[in-house]
This record gives structure tokens, sequence and C-alpha cells, in this order.
């Protein structure tokens, strides 16, 4: 599902340049859970944005489902992230503007998907939200703010579902109940999964676990 080769990060800093990932090569099989690890600044967030197209490498490539998307333009990225990615991040990321129900609907919107809002309270019942629906994200707690960024990214069935610290913001026993519903909903849509985490719990659970220290993997999980 990804294959990842020599991949450097470099970004500017303070008249220098500082490396954020050096070297990269890692491949994530078709349906496999993968947690990636490390101490805050080993590049861990670096990296998946950079998965999900979202920033371009300094060097080396990124395949994502056959797809080489070092070598896209941004439209074309931009396509690619619609049709096999969905991305949970930490601070959720709903538009307080939007009820519950209008965040989930917006990428089945994007893509033209009929009956956008029906298929998103569906989608809001999956996680166990159907009666907060029309409430807006300051009316929700952290715990269902999440949940309803976790049905916003699975909305358009994404072979690809990355998540970024998802329990980082919330308590334990709410970080718990996001960890379950996470793995359930990656299990019923058969997506490959790769989460960033220091939740050891959350990184527990997953098929393999790859450690990151100072931009470089650690524990030879390539």
């Amino acid at each position: 599902m990804i294959r990842i080769r020599d991949l450097v990060m470099r970004l500017p800093s303070g008249g220098r340049s500082l490396t954020i990932l050096d070297g990269i090569t890692l491949d994530v099989s078709a349906g496999e859970v993968c947690a990636i690890t490390g101490p805050s600044g080993s590049g861990k967030s670096t990296l998946l944005g950079l998965i999900a197209g979202l920033d371009r490498p300094s060097a080396g490539s990124i395949a994502v489902a056959g797809v080489e998307i070092t070598g896209l333009d941004e439209d074309a990225l931009a396509k690619f992230r619609r049709a096999t990615v969905g991305y949970v991040f930490q601070s959720y990321h709903l538009i307080p503007t939007m009820t519950a129900v209008e965040n989930a609907a917006v990428p089945l919107e994007i893509a033209g998907e009929p009956d956008a809002l029906e298929r998103a309270r569906a989608l809001l019942g999956d996680v166990g939200l159907a009666d907060r629906a029309h409430h807006y994200p300051v009316q929700l707690s952290g715990g269902e703010q999440q949940r309803v960024a976790l049905a916003r990214a699975v909305a358009l069935g994404p072979g690809l579902l990355l998540a970024d610290e998802p329990t980082g913001n919330l308590d334990s026993a709410t970080g718990a109940q996001i960890i379950e519903l996470l793995l359930a909903l990656n299990r019923r849509h058969g997506s490959t999964l790769v989460l960033v985490t220091h939740d050891e719990a959350l990184a527990g659970r997953a098929d393999r676990v790859v450690k990151l220290h100072d931009g470089r993997i650690a524990n030879g999980a390539a």
C-alpha cells in the first residue's frame, strides 16, 4: 500500500538547513495497522504529512496504492487525497460554523456524492453521535469532536487512513474509546491504517510499531 524510499525532509531554520527526516525507507502492506512512535521532534507528524501528500519531500520517493505521489502536481495531489486518503488530526480541525452532520458531510459534498447529509447522518450513527448531529463543535466534548472527525475521515471509504495523535487531546478513558472506534472503523472499511502516537496502549494494538529517532527509523522496521 505504501512504499517509501530514501525519504529526506529538510527545512530552512535560522539561515541553515534543518534535517527533519533523513533517509527513511519503509513499506506498509495493504490492510496493515502501523503505529509510528518516537520522541517529540523525531519527525513523526512530518512523515505522516508527506504520506498524505500535504507536503513535498526534499528528496526520495513515496508511492501510495501504486501512485508515485512525489511526482504529482497540486491538482493531481488533491484528487489523489480525495480518492485514497482519510486524515484524522489531533486537534480535530472541524469547521466551527458547521454542525456535526455538516462537518461529516464535507468530503461527500466535495466529491459530489448524492444525499451527502443523509450519508453523513448514518456515519454519525456509526460513531455513536446520532443524537448530536445538529450540535456545533463548541457544544461537543473533545471525544465527541474526535468522533465527528473520524466519521468525516472515513466518509468516502478511503483505502488509507492516517491519524496524527488521535488520542493526544483526550483523557485516558475517552482516548480508549477512540482507540476502539478507530480500529473498528478501520476493520469495517478494510483500509490500511498508519497512526502517529505517544499512546503506548494505542501503539500496542497495531500490527507493527515503527520507532523514529532524530529523523531515522530506530528499530529496523523497514
